[in-house]
C-alpha cells in the first residue's frame, strides 16, 4: 500500500515540530517545503509555497507556526485551499468531516508535540462526509456576495 503524501512547511517557530513529525510519522511520504533550519523566516513565504502547490496539483499539507493562525490566514487566501487551525481531536475531526480541510495548521507553541502527531494521524484517516457539507464547500469557491 502506498504511503500517504503530505506537503509540510513551517516558519522558525514551527521548525522543531516539523522535524519531529517527519521523524516520527515515517509511514507518511513527506514533501518538505522548508525551512531547512530554525533561523528566523516569515511564515507567509512558506504558507505560499505549500498553498500554491496544493492549488496547482491538489493534495494535502501541514503548516506549522507559533500559533498556527498566521499560516491558516495566509493559506486560505488561495482558491481551493481549505486550511484548518486545529488544537484538539474534535477540531481536527470536524475540519475533515464537515469542511473537507486539505491543510492542517498547527501551533507549535500551543499544541503538545505528541498531540500534534495524533492530530496529523486523525487528519489523514478522517474522511469528508459530503452530503449537505458539499453544498457548503461549493459555496466557498464562489466570489463573496455584495455586502459580505
Amino acid at each position: 500500500m502506498a504511503k500517504p503524501k503530505l506537503l509540510i512547511a513551517s516558519d522558525h517557530a514551527g521548525y522543531e515540530l516539523k522535524e519531529r513529525l517527519k521523524k516520527n510519522l515515517t509511514h507518511v511520504e513527506w514533501v518538505d517545503l522548508g525551512p531547512s533550519d530554525s533561523a528566523r523566516v516569515d511564515y507567509p513565504d512558506f504558507a505560499d509555497r505549500l498553498s500554491a502547490q496544493i492549488q496547482k496539483n491538489g493534495g494535502q499539507g501541514v503548516l506549522i507556526c507559533g500559533s498556527g493562525q498566521g499560516m491558516a490566514i495566509r493559506a486560505n487566501r488561495y482558491r481551493g485551499v481549505r486550511a484548518a487551525l486545529v488544537w484538539n481531536e474534535a477540531s481536527t475531526l470536524l475540519s475533515r468531516q464537515h469542511n473537507d480541510a486539505n491543510v492542517l495548521c498547527l501551533g507549535a507553541r500551543l499544541v503538545d508535540p505528541a498531540l500534534s502527531e495524533k492530530l496529523v494521524e486523525l487528519f489523514l484517516s478522517t474522511k469528508f462526509e459530503g452530503g449537505r457539507h458539499q453544498d457548503r464547500i461549493n459555496k466557498l469557491g464562489l466570489q463573496p456576495r455584495e455586502g459580505c
